[in-house]
């Protein structure tokens, strides 16, 4: 399936938005890390920043404290999937992104760890003091 999206991506050379917290280090560096294929245009929205399309991903009922959202043309990737999609479409410059891209690659390897990555995710925050998001309103 992540290849038949990616071809399709690749054939229509279309951009994509990604939703992170922008106050979660690991989220923060992986985005300044990520080099995506020439083709895709990436955009990077953090969802502290009250911005409508923030709004539009929590309205369709995404929980942007569980993981990222990824949008894609008109399709919502979230969690493993949203970083399962990224790695497909990830580009092998760098060390950091050809490692990331031959795990996450794999479905089952990105529904596996995802859950832990948002473990220490939460638990990095709570120890810095800072607070989920609350986008509830």
């Amino acid at each position: 399936m992540v290849e038949s999206l990616l071809g399709e991506v690749m054939e229509n050379q279309r951009s994509a938005l990604l939703i992170y917290d922008g106050e979660c280090p690991f989220r923060s560096r992986y985005v300044r890390m990520l080099r995506l294929r020439d083709s895709i245009e990436l955009r990077l929205l953090d969802a502290r920043s009250g911005a409508p399309e923030v709004h539009e991903v929590v309205a369709a009922g995404f929980d942007l404290d569980e993981g990222m959202v990824l949008k894609l043309g008109e399709e919502f990737y979230h969690g493993d999937r949203c970083i399962e999609v990224l790695a497909s479409l990830s580009s092998s410059v760098g060390l950091a992104n050809r490692c990331f891209a031959a795990v996450f690659r794999s479905h089952t390897a990105a529904r596996a760890l995802y859950p832990v990555l948002r473990f220490f995710r939460n638990l990095t925050l709570r120890c810095l003091g800072r607070n989920k998001l609350d986008l509830s309103s």
